[in-house]
């Protein structure tokens, strides 16, 4: 069946488009666009007026726990938990059980993804055997079996050497080498930020050098190796300011940022609710203003969730014995949205969202263009909703954002022609 998307305001920054269209998709793929489209027979068509039309989102940083980690999260419950936030692509870090550190893993994950998911589903492969940062996995098998990029999220590449001689062996593939940057000397039983509210909280501090260090040493082995390093997850000034800086001398990095650390502060973990206990830690008010001129300049390349869901007993206990981490692809636009007009326009979230991740992981997506797969998202920048996590699909339900009212969600996601997800509910075959 074709499908007519109508009356929307289409953008799309990588074909520079920013206006009223329909859309017309036939047979998975984008068959036709102009500012007034006909109908004709057997179409089903959308009214999107007073909706935003755009290519469909893609968060580069998920985990979805599978293998190993199925009381967390499935494929099957995280691919329908990005649906319902707009996501059409996620791409989901190898820390499993085991390591997506070969072929037999990789291609278990896309094989799971294709019998269980709703959406695209991108394998990142680990950096080094077992996340142990002492060997390097067999990047060309890891490619072979799909994975997009290499990463020991979760863990810190300690070793120099290690890291110089992975940037080296993936520059030969044109790889993204995906670094989670952690000094452990400097934040090993860390519980939060290092600052005022540490001290007041009585929680030992993480330090924002504990991420800027490595940033920098990664910085430094990419202008030595030529690859290209992205930093995940940023959340300090002093790690914007290295990668505004690296940008300029045209070294090959790139960086993302969290919609939690662009919209809470270290302030926020004096209810000592362990679901703001997160890895890099909330940072205070003057690091989120760095984060946010980083994307208003360019610096920052795309908003990823780092959606990272946990059990029930993971959260419920002492503090200092919680699991990092929150759960985000279901409240990761509405928190961004709240954004807008203060900080940046929608032209300027929707890079985040679309071409941003796409460039940097260079995927052919992130846009809608004619003969494009349908893969599209539909805000609705009007609707107000209370975040309930009780009704996620995930099954993290570990959110700080529980009981707060949003404004602009969601309202139809569409992976290849498809619509999987409508107003926030899934629609299954």
């Amino acid at each position: 069946m074709k499908v007519l998307i109508k009356n929307g305001r289409v953008i799309d920054p990588l074909n520079e488009v920013d206006g009223k269209m329909d859309v017309l998709i036939n047979n998975g793929k984008i068959a036709d666009m102009d500012k007034e489209l006909e109908a004709g027979e057997n179409v089903r068509v959308i009214d999107a007026k007073g909706k935003i039309v755009c290519p469909g989102f893609i968060d580069m940083h998920v985990h979805l726990r599978d293998p190993g980690y199925l009381y967390k999260e499935e494929i099957a419950s995280g691919t329908r938990a990005a649906a319902a936030g707009g996501f059409t692509t996620v791409c989901c870090m190898p820390n499993t059980k085991p390591v997506v550190d070969n072929a037999a893993v990789a291609a278990y994950v896309r094989q799971i993804a294709a019998r269980t998911g709703i959406i695209n589903v991108l394998p990142i492969g680990a950096i080094t055997r077992e996340q142990k940062g002492e060997q390097l996995t067999e990047m060309a098998d890891l490619i072979a079996a799909g994975c997009i990029a290499v990463s020991d999220d979760g863990k810190p590449v300690e070793k120099a050497e290690i890291m110089r001689n992975a940037l080296e062996y993936a520059k030969m593939f044109d790889l993204p080498v995906l670094s989670h940057c952690e000094d452990l000397s400097l934040s090993r039983d860390g519980q939060m930020h290092e600052g005022y509210y540490s001290t007041i909280y009585g929680l030992k501090g993480i330090p924002a050098a504990a991420e800027e260090i490595m940033a920098e040493r990664d910085i430094i082995l990419a202008r030595l190796t030529g690859g290209h390093v992205h930093i995940c997850h940023i959340s300090s000034q002093g790690t914007v300011d290295l990668i505004r800086k690296a940008k300029a001398e045209g070294i090959r990095v790139t960086c993302e940022v969290t919609p939690h650390h662009l919209t809470m502060t270290d302030e926020a973990l004096g209810t000592y609710d362990a679901n703001t206990k997160v890895n890099p830690p909330l940072r205070s008010a003057e690091h989120i203003q760095a984060l946010l001129a980083g994307i208003k300049d360019g610096t920052i390349d795309c908003i990823a969730t780092d959606h990272a869901p946990h059990e029930l007993e993971s959260k419920d206990c002492e503090f200092n014995l919680a699991s990092f981490g929150i759960s985000g692809l279901e409240t990761a636009v509405p928190l961004i949205m709240s954004l807008l007009d203060k900080e940046f326009d929608m032209y300027r979230m929707v890079q985040l969202f679309t071409a941003g991740p796409a460039r940097v992981l260079g995927l052919n997506k992130g846009s809608i263009g004619i003969g494009d797969i349908a893969d599209i998202t539909i805000l609705d920048p009007d609707k107000i909703k209370t975040v309930d996590p009780d009704n996620f699909y995930s099954k993290g339900r570990n959110t700080p954002f529980g009981g707060r009212q949003l404004k602009g969600w969601p309202w139809m996601t569409i992976v290849n022609g498809k619509i999987v997800a409508e107003d926030g509910r899934i629609i299954e075959e």
